[in-house]
């Protein structure tokens, strides 16, 4: 059945950490799934969590302490010493453990690795912490099963239950040769049904293998795995030799991690913050993108100024302002957000111009559209020039936003910035001042001004 935290429980869960009820947090806490576990934990304060975390066994321990939000695991890890540190790591994948020491200071990680007794596991983690985060040696874990192309079948057998131990989910077994190069994987089940001299080079597969570079970026990894269909893809360094594999679990986090990242930037944050981050933190990662917009705001009354005339001379010309702004800044998100989509999933630029001309036609069939009901709505309400300004002005604004929208991302993502920027502030603001100067310029030539 799947748990539900409740205030009850929570409050009973706290009265019987207060008095050291060890008996209820056994039957109603530790049998839970470690997801669950790491919900309860970032309900508590720091030293109920911690009394409650060490009654855990030592692999749930580490399950619970990956599944806990980030800044939850930072408050937990620094009430820790580099000793007990350390024994968490052990219990970790390796990939998991670097993830984990890249979070503390550099003098904090020696003092955790001195204290690690599995000297290969601190290797393991050691090399994991020299490449880039954002890599795919970065999100790479060393744990993984491997076979030699020489071996019969009855000592890969025992080879492989031996390197099983270390190796929480296996997907894959990874068939190299004697300079530890990639050159195929072997199916379980012609290995259980193979007869025991056979030698793997009879029975593994090398077509269609797919493969990374540590130095690919994360967002690479995803494509290709998502391409692929994959639940786990090997790495390979530049002399082809295997040194690690991606699994679908980190994959998943890269993504929601970019999808978050995007939605950030689509809002104009500019920054990654945490929750318990401080005021002037939180600050300068929205503070430049409003700047931005107030001075956008700023340009459009200066073009709202210099046209005063117009207006004075014409008041109606006042109430369709709102509109103008409004559907240039919505149909240029909604143009931007589409080519941003098509560099998301690595389209390659025959598509993403094929993309660029369908939202031009579709721009000018929506303008159509628009400035026809505009221009009836304005007729029957004011007058036939003014229904005209109108008409045109919104006509060239939803034309112009489309094309906007989808040349902006475009731009940004050949001079290496994050093209979700384009469906933010900037494309609105942008389209806000054109759409103005667009409007008030027809309505000077309309009424020969």
């Amino acid at each position: 059945m799947r748990f539900e935290l409740t205030k009850d429980f929570l409050a009973e869960l706290r009265v019987a950490v207060q008095t050291q009820n060890e008996t209820w947090i056994i039957q109603h806490v530790l049998g839970l799934h470690f997801a669950d576990i790491a919900e309860i934990l970032g309900e508590l304060d720091n030293n109920q969590a911690r009394y409650i975390y060490y009654l855990l066994e030592e692999d749930v321990q580490a399950d619970v302490l990956m599944e806990l939000e980030e800044e939850i695991r930072d408050r937990l890890l620094k009430s820790l010493s580099s000793k007990e540190i350390a024994e968490q790591l052990e219990n970790l994948d390796s990939d998991d453990a670097a993830d984990i020491l890249g979070e503390l200071s550099d003098k904090e990680i020696q003092e955790v690795i001195s204290q690690m007794e599995d000297d290969e596991a601190a290797d393991d983690i050691v090399d994991l912490l020299n490449y880039d985060e954002d890599t795919a040696g970065g999100l790479m874990q060393k744990e993984f099963i491997q076979a030699r192309l020489d071996w019969p079948v009855d000592r890969c057998i025992v080879e492989l239950r031996r390197q099983a131990e270390d190796v929480e989910k296996v997907y894959t077994i990874y068939v190299i040769d004697n300079s530890n190069k990639l050159v195929g994987f072997l199916s379980l089940k012609r290995l259980l049904f193979a007869k025991p001299k056979t030698k793997i080079s009879d029975l593994y597969q090398s077509k269609n293998m797919i493969a990374v570079k540590t130095t690919d970026s994360s967002e690479e990894v995803a494509r290709v795995m998502d391409k692929y269909d994959l639940v786990s893809v090997p790495v390979v360094d530049f002399q082809n030799k295997l040194v690690g594999r991606i699994t679908i679990d980190d994959v998943v986090d890269i993504i929601k991690e970019e999808a978050d990242k995007d939605f950030q930037l689509a809002s104009g944050i500019s920054e990654k913050v945490e929750a318990n981050a401080s005021i002037w933190r939180i600050s300068r990662s929205r503070l430049p993108w409003l700047l931005i917009g107030m001075l956008g705001g700023i340009l459009g009354a200066q073009v709202i100024s210099s046209f005063e005339g117009n207006i004075t001379a014409i008041p109606a010309l006042a109430f369709f302002i709102p509109l103008i702004t409004a559907m240039g800044g919505n149909v240029g998100v909604q143009s931007s957000a589409i080519v941003v989509q098509s560099l998301a999933k690595g389209n390659q630029l025959e598509k993403i111009i094929t993309k660029v001309g369908k939202e031009a036609s579709l721009g000018l069939f929506n303008a159509m559209i628009c400035s026809s009901i505009i221009f009836g709505i304005s007729y029957l309400f004011e007058n036939l020039k003014l229904a005209i300004v109108v008409s045109i002005s919104l006509f060239i604004v939803i034309l112009f936003a489309a094309i906007n929208g989808t040349l902006i991302p475009l731009v940004l993502n050949k001079y290496k910035i994050d093209p979700a920027l384009a469906t933010g502030p900037f494309v609105t603001t942008l389209n806000d001042v054109l759409g103005l100067f667009i409007y008030f310029t027809i309505s000077l030539f309309i009424y020969h001004m």
